[in-house]
């Protein structure tokens, strides 16, 4: 694997723990209840010991391969138990993982596989036709998680009598656990490296905050994110009970949580909208949820308003970036008029605003949020020039992330997004922030999605312009909406007009892809 990933400086502040890998955590949870319940999917479910067994099968198989410490294993596939297999037969064998994003275009996922310097790709069958030709894969490493495909080697086929011992592989804090790519649909893809390190302090993070032995963890979302890792992590290591599903439905989700009397689970809002549009919403057992967190897309007040009114246990808003740095918490239910934020820096986290000279801003004055703490990634995959690009120095010279988020921090230390450095409005020489906009169109009972963005404007530079969603049955025309909007802005803010749309377009993770709708009055964007 590339040298960098060995040689680049860790940024995290320091923690004191013991650190104890996945592969070695699961080992001794299967010790103890080899016959407790680990992974349920859409086909089955496995107990500890055939969780561990399965992962190091895969384990053995590929170091017989070839597989060297650090190497990188690639797949592309739905969240199946055999995804969480793999994940931990990689690391077991010494590996580092990188999921790769179902929503990538074949020309990413070409740069993807390139970049990461895999000999290993798993696929789900369903998914093959989106890759490229893998030229510098041997087709002896083309493999199919699942199913039966020509040109593929089936799992069962290719682990064979392999066994299902620990390999004697020590692992250590600094090694490399996976690359996340920030950027599966447009753009060139970076490569986020995180260490073992990252992920043993997040599993203790979100023990703390509740995470343990009995949790039963519903997970809706790709576990090529890095919002599914954080649910489907701490729930592994604490010896919790993982569910996933490999495509979210309303039905289906809500029959799984009460089904299984869930405790646990994360999503992106837009999930949480469609569930409490379900008519069986209302009808479900939800009482056993214990922590419910939202993350990958702003949570509007409205909606965090029917959670918590409607949906038993902790709501928690999570907001930070996969590079890690500057993370926060917003605990919905004790915080109630601090629902507009996205809550006070997280356990061990520093955070500033900065202007554009790099000078820490005093309370709620707009800049670019900068944070650090124990959960920041190594850097970039082969692109250092990148990693110090985002690097902040304090006068004490410790490395701080830049998010590219405009925020304010109030005076009680919540943090208040504004908007993407890139996605800011200037207008008249005024700067706009959407996210301002977005949060008193979203307050009208009739609009149910919303997104403000810039056009170009003869006057003003630019102006921004207000794309609505409205709910079933709205009847508001887009002009009465304008005006009740912008009786409630300031004079700069102003919306020259609205646009209703019958959806937004968003990335898997509920974000939404603000480029796509700029594109039609920016071509040369």
């Amino acid at each position: 694997m590339n040298s960098l990933i060995t040689e680049m400086p860790v940024h995290a502040a320091a923690v004191d723990t013991v650190f104890q890998s996945l592969p070695d955590r699961l080992r001794q949870l299967t010790a103890e209840a080899p016959d407790a319940p680990a992974v349920i999917d859409d086909t089955g479910r496995w107990t500890r010991a055939e969780l561990q067994s399965r992962a190091y099968r895969i384990a053995h198989r590929l170091i017989a391969c070839g597989l060297q410490r650090g190497d990188t294993v690639a797949v592309l596939g739905a969240n199946s138990r055999d995804y969480v297999a793999l994940l931990v037969g990689t690391l077991a064998a010494g590996g580092c993982f990188v999921p790769l994003s179902g929503m990538a275009t074949g020309d990413s996922l070409a740069l993807m596989i390139d970049d990461c310097d895999t000999r290993f790709v798993f696929c789900d069958p369903q998914y093959a036709d989106t890759l490229p030709p893998l030229a510098g894969v041997p087709a002896a490493h083309h493999l199919l998680l699942q199913g039966q495909l020509d040109g593929w080697q089936a799992l069962e086929d290719w682990l064979g009598d392999a066994p299902d011992h620990a390999p004697d592989i020590t692992l250590h804090e600094d090694d490399a656990f996976n690359i996340i790519y920030s950027s599966g649909t447009t753009g060139r893809p970076k490569g986020i490296v995180h260490d073992h390190r990252l992920r043993a302090h997040q599993h203790d993070r979100f023990v703390r905050m509740g995470f343990g032995p009995g949790c039963v963890t519903l997970l809706a979302t790709p576990i090529y994110s890095n919002t599914t890792m954080v649910g489907l992590l701490p729930t592994l290591k604490s010896g919790g009970l993982l569910i996933l599903m490999s495509k979210f439905d309303a039905t289906g989700y809500l029959a799984l949580a009460e089904q299984h009397a869930v405790t646990h689970t994360i999503m992106i809002p837009v999930q949480y909208q469609r569930l409490l549009a379900e008519p069986a919403f209302e009808h479900t057992d939800l009482s056993h949820f214990q922590l419910k967190m939202s993350s990958g897309a702003p949570l509007r007040a409205p909606l965090i308003k029917q959670l918590v009114a409607r949906w038993p246990g902790t709501l928690l808003e999570l907001y930070g970036m996969t590079e890690g740095g500057g993370s926060t918490v917003l605990n919905c239910n004790a915080f109630p008029d601090k629902w507009d934020s996205v809550g006070k820096a997280g356990e061990g986290t520093q955070l500033h605003v900065i202007d554009e000279q790099g000078r820490v801003l005093p309370p709620n004055t707009a800049g670019e949020l900068v944070g650090r703490g124990s959960i920041m990634m190594r850097g970039y995959y082969k692109r250092p020039e990148q990693t110090q690009e985002m690097l902040w120095h304090d006068e004490q010279g410790q490395v701080f992330y830049r998010t590219g988020d405009m925020a304010r921090i109030d005076e009680d230390g919540f943090v208040y997004l504004l908007d993407r450095r890139k996605d800011m409005i200037l207008s008249g020489g005024f700067n706009i922030f959407a996210e301002d906009l977005e949060k008193v169109l979203s307050s009208h009972e009739q609009v149910e999605d919303v997104a403000v963005i810039a056009v170009p404007s003869e006057a003003w530079g630019e102006t921004p312009l207000g794309i609505v969603v409205r709910r079933p049955g709205a009847d508001i025309d887009a002009e009465t909406l304008r005006h009740w909007v912008n009786e409630r802005l300031g004079k700069t803010q102003r919306l020259s007009a609205i646009e209703f749309h019958d959806s937004l377009p968003r990335n898997p993770l509920g974000k939404i892809m603000k480029r796509e709708l700029r594109a039609p009055y920016w071509p040369q964007q």
